[in-house]
């Protein structure tokens, strides 16, 4: 975890990237694996499977904040790439990641984000208001992996 404008981290998943794709890619059961993220509601008729494109609203919560976002698929690459931005007045505020790359007979899986434009009122939450920011978005990047873990070693 680098700062509280990008960081990643990565979980070994025991099975095959396909598996760990039918989880992922089942983007609305979002609210699930994030600690964070408690709802995911598809937009503008797009159907649960993810696409570029695509677009969704994700509802959010930290202590006793409260917030949404309206997100869009920007890479949907079968049991490789799933990547969605925030977005706001046209413009994306944070891009999400997820890589998948086969290792030792199963999947590391890695969740990464990056700040590319945050707006006074996002700088402000993010730095002054929700204090120890990085520690506790590395801590949620690793309990939503660990969740997807268990899904897709379950499916086995």
């Amino acid at each position: 975890m680098a700062s509280s404008r990008s960081g990643q981290v990565k979980v070994h998943v025991d099975a095959l990237p396909e598996r760990v794709w039918s989880v992922l890619a089942d983007i609305e059961r979002m609210g699930e694996w994030s600690p964070e993220c408690y709802r995911v509601q598809m937009l503008a008729g797009a159907s649960s499977t993810v696409a570029v494109g695509a677009r969704f609203k994700g509802y959010n919560r930290s202590g006793l904040l409260r917030w949404s976002m309206q997100c869009e698929v920007k890479a949907a690459e079968p049991r490789r790439d799933l990547t969605f931005a925030t977005v706001r007045k046209g413009r994306e505020v944070t891009r999400w990641r997820y890589l998948l790359e086969p290792s030792d007979g199963g999947t590391d899986v890695t969740e990464s984000f990056e700040a590319v434009w945050w707006p006074f009122d996002v700088r402000f939450f993010e730095d002054i208001v929700m204090r120890d920011r990085d520690r506790r978005r590395e801590q949620g990047m690793r309990s939503t992996l660990e969740r997807i873990k268990a899904l897709a070693e379950a499916q086995r």
